[in-house]
């Protein structure tokens, strides 16, 4: 049986290079932050730094079903992200695949995002670990990305527009 993309060892990549955790304290009940994740409009408003305007083509949060989602940069370009919900279990975990489509809207490497959510007093600690990276300046890429999500996702969380 042949290896998807995401299984499939890459060359001279470690682990540890093909890995990215992060770990975001919101002050948001982890019902709000669980939700920020799988109602479309709520995604649509924090996805993608500060550059990016997301549109969010297909989502349905329940296992086996998929997500689409459209980054449209300042300079008119777009990029799609799809996948597959793996688990979804209100408000504590969410676990979808991660790919990049490329123009024909073909999905490409496939990458693995684990979410857990822990409820902290009135605040959540969120953490990201999304992993199965070709390598390690794709990891790094994405840690850039995520970042400035999560600064807007807080911006949203608090009840501020956020700024696009």
């Amino acid at each position: 049986m042949a290896k998807s993309p995401a299984e499939k060892p890459v060359a001279g990549a470690r682990d540890a290079d093909r890995s990215l955790s992060m770990t975001r304290r919101f002050a948001a009940p982890r019902e709000a932050v669980f939700a920020a994740w799988t109602d479309p409009a709520a995604i649509a408003r924090w996805i993608g730094p500060r550059s990016i305007k997301a549109e969010v083509k297909a989502m349905t949060a329940k296992p086996g079903r998929s997500y689409r989602i459209a980054m449209h940069g300042a300079n008119g370009s777009i990029m799609n992200v799809s996948g597959i919900y793996r688990e979804v279990v209100p408000p504590e975990r969410l676990v979808f695949t991660w790919a990049w489509e490329d123009d024909a809207g073909k999905p490409g490497y496939e990458t693995l995002v684990t979410l857990t959510f822990r409820a902290n007093g009135a605040a959540t600690e969120m953490t990201l670990l999304h992993e199965r990276f070709e390598d390690k300046a794709t990891r790094d890429h994405h840690g850039v990305g995520w970042t400035g999500s999560f600064d807007k996702l807080e911006e949203v969380l608090a009840g501020k527009k956020g700024r696009r």
